[in-house]
């Protein structure tokens, strides 16, 4: 699901914060070794923090509708992990970096949510809405001093993107089949005696 997130992100950013071959899109780490590399421009979306939201877990079993409302399967609810980006934008020149960034950031700020037509696969077929947010700070845990300090980089300019993504943890499983015919009942009276056996014969008239 991970992959599914970045592919998203990805198509995100080339179709609306990024002109034309503006910038090349990649998910590394941008170690100092990476960074002496680049020989063209690039936005780089770093995956640096993974963890669920424990908010959001649900218990019991989601029922699976077909196009007219009736039950077909059942699965159990996903479960939801935040996925922390760090990105940043990287050029020869700080003013161009600062334009790529501009430009991220005035792409990314209208969605609330990953639009769903970026969405693929089995991410895609849960139709549940994915929240997107830009600029909001890290996790107290970390701080963004800490994560270029781990990189062994210089610190750099950065957008923080968090993508709180649904990851189904089980397969849908059948249910059986609907009833479609109402419940019949026969009810039989029986008519018997003090004694256990048949009732005694009804007396006639003038006996």
């Amino acid at each position: 699901m991970i992959h599914e997130i970045d592919e998203a992100l990805r198509r995100l950013l080339r179709a609306q914060a990024l002109p034309k071959d503006a910038a090349e899109v990649v998910f590394d780490a941008p170690t100092r070794e990476w960074a002496a590399r680049r020989n063209a421009p690039t936005v780089d979306a770093y995956l640096y923090d993974v963890r669920e939201e424990v908010a959001r877990r649900e218990r019991g079993a989601v029922a699976v509708r077909d196009a007219s409302g009736r039950v077909t399967r059942r699965r159990q609810p996903p479960r939801w992990f935040r996925l922390s980006y760090l990105l940043t934008a990287w050029t020869k020149r700080a003013e161009d970096e600062h334009r790529l960034l501009s430009a991220v950031l005035m792409g990314l700020l209208p969605h609330e949510t990953l639009p769903a037509e970026y969405l693929g696969g089995p991410l895609a077929d849960l139709g549940m809405a994915v929240p997107l947010t830009v600029g909001v700070p890290p996790a107290e845990s970390r701080s963004i001093a800490d994560i270029w300090s781990a990189l062994g980089g210089e610190l750099k300019p950065s957008l923080e993107v968090v993508v709180v993504a649904p990851m189904p943890v089980s397969p849908d499983y059948a249910v059986s089949p609907p009833v479609l015919e109402p419940l019949v009942a026969v009810v039989q009276a029986l008519s018997r005696g003090r004694d256990g056996g048949s009732a005694p014969p009804t007396p006639k008239d003038g006996q």
